[in-house]
């Protein structure tokens, strides 16, 4: 990838090595972390070399009459407007520009918008989130209204207080694992994987790691719109599955419907609190018409965020057979280890590069007991 922002955009902080190199730099890394507790190989997945990204969030900057996208400047002291952005979706790169002359074009789209968030699919769908520094009125929607139309998006305007949805809140992706296809409902603001290439790859990981090592039923934590959750659950006979967001739950069970899965049960809890439940140190009403005691959970994943496991969850996972875990944060992943891997051991690893021409990457561990 070649951007003529190289060395001044702060999104590209590893402009100088080619993707080589990168890869190399990050195999290294995580081959350190892990050298306490795994030796043999580690499978590195790459991603596209451009136009990788799903999702981008622009600051906007009014400036001689015209709004330009901004991004943080690599020093973090600035902002840096933007002629090009190679690292996101085809589906993005192909509206932004002309979404950008039509607020140039409308001063009613333009008037103190201060940031664009975009959201898509690899089937083209894509979701425009404009937010505002005003209220938006009839005006405004009308003007967004042929917006949607012209570049073939939905768009949502956000103010203080104030949300206007004119279509869906949503995009549909379609990720191809293992043969298969799955379909996901991913929404505005919500998390989703930037990188559904490398995305595809981590889940097909997670599944030949399942299809190897499980044990038992399967139990996810951090469980989000069943990202992992769906593909997983056609490997396993009953599965229960924790996510503490309520909108992730909404979207988890239409996923479960998109795709014709019935097996999972999604419950809306922390993992400490489903490790208290499973310890019968506190009975939840969200459970009440769950029986846990019907469950021989084996196999547990975990994807959590970028702090790693808590004490409880760790000791929690620690009583299953087989652990899944992906790791959006090397680090903790392998503080954690320090205490899995007292009752576990390490059999297979992973890297994958959802986060090209930075130092961030995703890993992946299974252990088994």
């Amino acid at each position: 990838m070649e951007c003529r922002h190289f060395g001044k955009c702060g999104s590209c902080s590893w402009y100088a090595f080619d993707y080589a190199t990168q890869m190399e730099k990050k195999h290294q890394r995580l081959a350190g972390l892990l050298a306490p507790f795994y030796e043999d190989a580690i499978e590195a997945f790459e991603s596209l070399n451009s136009h990788y990204r799903a999702r981008a969030e622009y600051k906007i900057f009014h400036g001689e009459d015209v709004c330009r996208y901004a991004m943080r400047s690599l020093d973090k002291k600035s902002f840096v407007t933007l002629d090009e952005c190679p690292m996101v979706s085809d589906a993005i790169e192909k509206r932004m520009w002309k979404l950008l002359e039509e607020v140039n074009r409308d001063e009613k789209l333009g008037n103190r918008l201060f940031g664009v968030e975009f959201l898509s699919t690899t089937t083209d769908e894509v979701l425009v989130t404009m937010l505002y520094h005003r209220k938006l009125d009839e005006a405004w929607m009308a003007r967004a209204k042929r917006l949607e139309e012209a570049l073939n998006v939905g768009v949502i305007g956000r103010s203080r207080k104030q949300k206007i949805v004119l279509g869906n809140e949503y995009v549909t992706e379609t990720l191809h694992v293992a043969g298969k296809s799955f379909r996901y409902r991913h929404y505005e603001q919500s998390f989703t994987q930037p990188n559904p290439h490398v995305n595809e790859k981590m889940i097909g990981w997670a599944m030949e790691q399942a299809s190897r090592y499980k044990r038992g039923d399967f139990c996810e934590l951090y469980a989000g719109a069943g990202n992992f959750t769906i593909p997983l659950a056609s490997l396993f006979e009953k599965v229960i599955a924790t996510e503490i967001s309520k909108r992730s739950i909404h979207a988890a069970l239409e996923n479960c419907a998109l795709n014709g899965v019935e097996n999972i049960t999604f419950v809306r809890m922390s993992s400490e609190e489903f490790t208290e439940a499973l310890q019968k140190k506190r009975s939840f009403n969200r459970l009440r018409e769950v029986d846990l005691d019907s469950y021989d959970i084996g196999t547990v994943l975990v994807d959590p965020p970028r702090a790693g496991l808590d004490d409880l969850t760790r000791r929690l996972i620690s009583r299953f057979e087989t652990i899944l875990y992906i790791s959006c944060n090397p680090e903790t992943l392998a503080r954690d280890l320090v205490e899995l891997t007292k009752t576990h051991t390490v059999r297979r690893a992973a890297l994958f590069d959802q986060f090209p021409y930075t130092p961030h990457m995703e890993a992946g561990v299974v252990l088994t007991n």
